[in-house]
């Protein structure tokens, strides 16, 4: 048994129609599936439309949360409900090409691995600042944190142990990807293009993005911290070289007025120490809501309970 899972926002246009897309593509290919949509709190009639879906097909099951808490966190509750001997989590727009799913399930039943993720090998119509701004944060998160997610995506089939290794990690602020690489085990990789959106448009703004990007950082490594402590180091450093060659100055007699100096060396200092707050802010932050033990996530409704675990 496989269970699809859809993290899905405000796709009323098209859920219904995508969902019966791959219902077919795996009903062809002979594989025994089911569907879990997690609607993440869509503002528009999208659970209506979910809840068609659920009526129309028998596999289908569907949670809806009460706001809108994230992708993270609507991948982490269908993870937590899942029943499946293996999940596949795909893109409600279909981005992720669904006709994929049936090589990766092979790659699952007959070969043996159990984290089968697809790359992008083409980022598609995505803007060249994006392509560019993507790159690099796979290169600073793997020299950072030591895990190499290169071009990797939400788009993954884990087997049933693997699920089982992720409930395990109790953490609130999570970075699926980084923490299904975290785990390890036996993997392939499958390289896609992505798909031009059939309706609609991203919900990921740069403001998203980049604070994706910051938790995922500092969710991972603890190194942001440790070169505030360097770039301290340096600055000492210099502040001797100059506090010596200013004592040296005024003893000979040769000391100068040296204004642009110390206007500069305020203005980099006073930078480096709102940069260095900034990042242990982000940090002491992190320890406050992991301290405060929220819940991920909070569902406000489902369909069909009786192809869920029970959370």
């Amino acid at each position: 048994m496989l269970t699809v899972i859809m993290p899905v926002f405000e796709e009323a246009d098209q859920i219904s129609g995508n969902v019966t897309r791959v219902h077919s593509i795996l009903a062809d290919a002979d594989i025994d599936h089911q569907f879990l949509l997690v609607d993440d709190g869509s503002m528009d009639n999208t659970w209506d439309e979910i809840c068609k879906t659920t009526q129309a097909l028998d596999n289908v099951a569907a949670l809806r949360l009460s706001r809108n808490f994230g992708k993270e966190s609507a991948i982490c509750a269908a993870l937590q409900r899942c029943t499946g001997d293996a999940a596949l989590i795909i893109d409600s727009d279909l981005q992720h090409p669904p006709e994929l799913i049936p090589e990766m399930v092979r790659l699952w039943r007959e070969e043996g691995y159990q984290v089968v993720e697809g790359v992008k090998q083409d980022r598609g119509r995505e803007g060249v600042m994006s392509k560019l701004f993507a790159g690099l944060f796979y290169r600073i998160f793997r020299r950072l944190t030591g895990i190499d997610i290169g071009v990797a995506s939400d788009f993954k089939l884990l087997d049933k142990t693997v699920v089982d290794a992720w409930r395990t990690m109790p953490e609130i602020d999570t970075f699926f990807r980084g923490m299904s690489a975290w785990l390890g085990f036996r993997h392939v990789q499958v390289p896609f293009t992505v798909a031009p959106r059939a309706a609609g448009r991203s919900k990921w703004s740069f403001r998203k993005l980049l604070r994706l990007a910051a938790n995922s950082i500092t969710a991972y490594t603890a190194t942001p911290l440790y070169i505030v402590a360097i770039l301290g180091a340096i600055l000492m450093i210099g502040a001797l070289v100059l506090f010596v060659q200013t004592l040296i100055n005024k003893l000979l007699g040769i000391a100068s007025g040296g204004f642009t100096t110390v206007i500069i060396l305020q203005l980099l200092i006073g930078s480096c120490v709102m940069l260095s707050l900034g990042i242990i802010g982000v940090y002491l932050s992190k320890i406050y809501e992991e301290t405060k033990r929220r819940p991920r996530f909070v569902v406000c409704d489902v369909r069909k309970p009786g192809l869920m675990e029970q959370g």
